[in-house]
């Protein structure tokens, strides 16, 4: 008796209760590397390589000098991302993406395969969708 898992690895524990990280095994990988920020800086890394900061948000443009420096230290705490300090006159900073950030490059190819065979049917689901939405009757 102990953890059960179910055909996709969901997993209950004895309470009954589902364990989120058991249920869905990704759902950490999803928190780190996909989050609203995430993605466009590993991508730029990953497509111009070594950048300093003001290269780097200007590549991205509508990111806030606050957030990229959270989401750099962030990412830099988890490994995705290489911080180079050059100790000059004036000091120079530069950021790259690790070995370990190049690892995803896969997974976003992937990503982007889907997104050009599937964003089509997802705008038109969408469409469709809120179409008959528009025709319910509302509620009284």
């Amino acid at each position: 008796m102990g953890d059960s898992t179910g055909a996709m690895g969901g997993a209950t524990t004895l309470s009954g209760k589902v364990d989120s990280e058991l249920a869905c095994p990704v759902s950490p990988v999803v928190d780190i590397v996909f989050s609203r920020w995430t993605t466009p800086i590993l991508w730029t890394l990953n497509e111009f390589g070594r950048q300093r900061f003001v290269q780097l948000q200007r590549n991205i443009r509508t990111i806030t000098p606050k957030v990229l420096t959270q989401r750099l230290r962030q990412m830099e705490r988890d490994g995705l991302v290489v911080r180079t300090y050059h100790p000059e006159v004036p000091p120079r900073v530069e950021y790259e993406i690790s070995e370990l950030g190049r690892s995803l490059a896969p997974i976003f190819a992937h990503l982007a395969e889907w997104s050009t065979e599937n964003l089509r049917k997802v705008e038109r689901a969408r469409r469709e969708f809120d179409e008959a939405d528009e025709q319910m009757p509302a509620p009284r």
